[in-house]
């Protein structure tokens, strides 16, 4: 269980840090730059972190029903 909280707060962490930064680059983009690209990178951060976000907590949801499968099908012969 606690690799599973390392793990989730890893992802949290990681996944908030370039959350902030992909949104600081869409606002810049977006109100202080003439170039529309910057925009687009800052949409595509922001979209990049909530995929890291989401892969986190699946692998770490898998992970864990494949401890609950494993426990339940073992058999002793």
């Amino acid at each position: 269980m606690e690799t599973k909280l390392k793990m989730l707060n890893a992802v949290k962490v990681v996944g908030l840090t370039v959350l902030a930064i992909g949104i600081s680059i869409f606002l810049y983009g977006f109100f202080v730059s003439d170039y529309s690209s910057v925009t687009g990178i800052g949409i595509g951060t922001v979209m990049g972190a909530i995929f890291i976000f989401l892969m986190g907590v699946f692998f770490v949801a898998t992970e864990e029903m494949h401890e609950k499968v494993d426990k339940g099908m073992r058999i002793v012969q």
